[in-house]
């Protein structure tokens, strides 16, 4: 039976409904009582690193899940992680740790929409699943994923995608990585593996705005004099910008400010192809990055990762196509 390290940290998989309907912090995580189910799947052992709601949660919270991770890999202590998170950051988690491990060990992430007491709480059924998920040996190398609703997904690829579904985890253009059926760990595909780095700067500031109709040029300058590190610009369609905010974009490279640019639609990639003003090949032939299938808070910590290694623009670009 393969050992595990569960990591707590908070969110609606630990919290309970009260009887005004409103969804409260419990001090003990209600998915820790049920050891008579988790042990059939797994010889676990938990620790509570944090109690917060997911949108509390930073980068320092992930480097400290980090550093616990790489310790333990470090004393061969177990052979696979899971991770409990609230959902509406729980992406960023992922991904962020996917950028900051290199480890053959699976990590695998999970929550709930329902909290512990409410009727159809998915919590202990994605916590079981990402279990079985992490004691798989076909998990092994496929760096950082996500466990909801029986399926498997990549932490690069998968974004909440509802507000109350349990269903809300998806990977636009992609799909799940694997399913869970009621007797099997089954695996599609095997992930592409990005580049690692073990430390972020939490000290940088990278912004992350959304291109509009008529958007104007006073927030770019706005952060143009802030003397920001870098900036992510979720773009119209392809990649695409309103001419009426360019002197502003141009302000922010003329100070060397780094901007990436992902796409607001669900779908899809940024490329440059419209040549017109405003257009992606206009804006890529200014010195815009364009990023490779990233959304956006996916996209602003990647260029955090990349600007905490002292990356120049070129090594930017490369670090983004990858």
């Amino acid at each position: 039976m393969k050992r595990l390290l569960v990591i707590h940290t908070g969110g609606t998989i630990s919290m309970s409904q009260d009887a005004t309907n409103k969804v409260v912090t419990n001090e003990e995580n209600p998915i820790s009582q049920h050891q008579d189910i988790i042990n059939q799947y797994a010889e676990v052992e938990e620790t509570h690193l944090l109690n917060v709601p997911s949108p509390h949660m930073t980068t320092k919270n992930v480097t400290r899940l980090r550093e616990t991770i790489i310790q333990c890999v470090n004393n061969n202590d177990y052979d696979g992680y899971v991770v409990t998170h609230g959902t509406d950051t729980l992406e960023e988690t992922a991904f962020l740790l996917d950028l900051l491990l290199d480890i053959d060990e699976p990590v695998v992430i999970t929550g709930a929409m329902r909290s512990s007491n409410e009727i159809g709480s998915d919590g202990l059924y994605n916590f079981i699943s990402a279990i079985r998920v992490a004691s798989s040996d076909a998990a092994l190398g496929k760096g950082v994923m996500v466990v909801f609703n029986d399926e498997i997904h990549t932490a690069r690829n998968v974004t909440k995608t509802h507000t109350s579904n349990i269903n809300t985890f998806q990977s636009p253009n992609h799909g799940p990585l694997g399913v869970l059926t009621k007797d099997r760990v089954q695996f599609h595909n095997h992930p592409y593996r990005q580049t690692s780095f073990k430390s972020i700067n939490h000290q940088l500031k990278v912004p992350l705005i959304k291109a509009y109709m008529g958007m104007e040029s006073d927030l770019l300058d706005f952060y143009a004099n802030q003397e920001i590190d870098g900036l992510v610009i979720e773009a119209l369609g392809q990649g695409n910008l309103p001419a009426t905010c360019l002197s502003g974009l141009q302000h922010c490279l003329d100070k060397g400010i780094p901007i990436v640019l992902v796409s607001r639609s669900f779908n899809g990639i940024v490329s440059p192809v419209y040549a017109y003003e405003g257009g992606g090949f206009d804006l890529f032939e200014k010195g815009v990055i364009f990023s490779n299938g990233l959304n956006g808070p996916k996209a602003r910590l990647k260029l955090l990762v990349g600007l905490s290694q002292d990356m120049n623009h070129q090594k930017l670009k490369a670090y983004f196509e990858e």
